[in-house]
């Protein structure tokens, strides 16, 4: 743990917590792990962009997802310079001549971190998405009560299917919104293009041991088909603990304009975070969202008009469920030391 910082930070130290810091922010989950993102690091200063290469052109066009997974990526950062004894001064879309440019983060003189902080960032590495369904028990109010709130405090508003209608209703969408996209072929290039087969040495998209061949859940929210009708993935229908489906959850933020996608994916992450403390995993089901009019049924329907970023299944997984191994892209292969 590092203690307060009270005299300046050499250059080279501030390079080496910069380039920490980065390790632990490229640990952000991201749509098919498409990685969107990238850093540049000038002195006490780290930026953060967002790769348009890497945007998905048919499942996101507008490129709201891939800011949702620099949102998060820029929440690690916060936190792992919060834990390295940085008060990081962030300043979201600085420069409206440069679209790609998502924030500057300055790395002020901080307070040492607390234990809190330094369990969730020690669990930055060790989270992994969820894919399959959930095992019996509810999730403690208390707990959704804490992450409700934390999500508010970094804009976004977490709201809850009420009943077992909303419930079936939202899962009724995702199938729907799945049968599209699958008979679409752009989609389906897309999604063959981000999920590479088994034996890959890419360190992005959706490894092989990421997903499992049958994720059914009750009520029942469509799988993406990464496997495209191969025989891969995990096998089982019950990896990960049964087949309830959780708690059903929309992330919803009042605008809709890159400001709220950014502030969407840093509340995702501390949601994230936050239930893997208390034991608990997330599942992600973007289909529906990512087509117009299912999307907007959905923010008028069940949102009260807010804007729907991301639906989410939250529930426990047994102790002894699977744990893929994770790829992510190296530091050095997302950083750009700048000069100006």
């Amino acid at each position: 743990m590092r203690t307060r910082i009270t005299t300046p930070v050499p250059p080279e130290q501030l390079a080496e917590d910069a380039r920490r810091a980065i390790g632990d922010a490229v640990w952000a989950p991201s749509v098919h792990n498409t990685q969107p993102w990238r850093f540049g690091v000038r002195g006490a200063r780290i930026s953060v962009r967002a790769d348009a290469d890497r945007r998905l052109g048919v499942a996101d066009p507008a490129g709201r997802e891939m800011l949702i997974s620099c949102g998060a990526a820029l929440y690690n950062l916060r936190l792992a310079l919060r834990v390295l004894g940085y008060a990081p001064d962030v300043r979201l879309l600085p420069d409206p001549d440069r679209p790609h440019l998502l924030a500057d983060v300055h790395m002020n003189p901080g307070q040492p971190p607390d234990g809190d902080l330094e369990d969730l960032h020690g669990r930055i590495r060790r989270r992994r998405t969820h894919r399959g369904g959930f095992g019996p028990g509810g999730v403690p109010d208390t707990v959704i009560s804490r992450i409700a709130t934390e999500t508010q405090t970094e804009g976004a508003r977490l709201i809850q299917a009420v009943d077992a209608h909303v419930e079936g209703a939202l899962a009724a969408l995702t199938d729907a919104a799945e049968h599209v996209q699958r008979r679409t072929p752009s989609y389906a290039s897309e999604i063959a293009r981000w999920a590479p087969a088994p034996g890959t040495r890419r360190r992005d998209g959706v490894q092989e041991g990421g997903y499992p061949r049958e994720a059914r859940t009750e009520p029942r929210f469509a799988a993406r088909d990464f496997a495209r009708g191969q025989d891969r993935g995990v096998p089982g229908p019950a990896e990960g603990g049964g087949r309830e489906a959780g708690l059903v959850m929309l992330l919803a933020t009042q605008t809709d304009d890159p400001a709220a996608w950014i502030r969407a994916g840093q509340a995702l992450q501390r949601l994230l975070l936050r239930a893997d403390q208390h034991g608990l995993a997330v599942a992600f089901h973007t289909q529906a969202l990512e087509v117009p009019e299912l999307r907007d049924f959905i923010r008028t329907r069940f949102c009260a008009g807010r804007h729907p970023q991301s639906l989410l299944r939250i529930g426990a997984v047994s102790g002894d469920a699977p744990r893929f191994e994770a790829v992510r892209r190296p530091v050095e292969e997302v950083t750009t030391e700048e000069w100006w």
